[in-house]
């Protein structure tokens, strides 16, 4: 058993907000990775898909999320399950974010559906065809 306190908890920035750890393989030995999303007011997320589920619980703020071309409207108290390999994209709230709470296997890779990156995407993004475990999911 481990505990990880609040303050070994791993903060990520990103353009579009911040990634906070709470556990994971490198963060307290986990099996699979928790980690909190806070987005900033408006952001648009990239499309992007994952090679594994992914469960994320809206603890606060609401979001639009597009899931393989289906729009769905979220908020508070929701959660929702993104299957493995379908594309997604996430809007948050114009005027409050959201945060979540999410969860993912260890090792999961995040990739570009279509093979091609952005070409504004952050350095943290995956290149073209690269799929990668994300720094908060290690």
């Amino acid at each position: 058993m481990s505990v990880v306190t609040a303050s070994e908890a791993r903060r990520v920035e990103t353009p579009n907000g911040v990634m906070t750890t709470l556990a994971s393989p490198t963060q307290g030995q986990a099996g699979a990775a928790v980690w909190r999303v806070e987005a900033r007011p408006g952001m648009v997320g990239p499309v992007h898909a994952f090679d594994a589920e992914l469960v994320w619980t809206w603890l606060d703020g609401a979001a639009v999320v597009t899931l393989g071309g289906e729009r769905y409207e979220v908020g508070a108290g929701d959660t929702m399950v993104l299957p493995p390999d379908v594309s997604r994209q996430m809007v948050a709230d114009a005027e409050r974010g959201f945060v979540s709470i999410v969860t993912a296997p260890a090792g999961a890779k995040v990739y570009n559906p279509d093979g091609k990156s952005e070409p504004d995407a952050c350095d943290l993004a995956p290149k073209d065809t690269e799929r990668l475990v994300p720094p908060w999911l290690r």
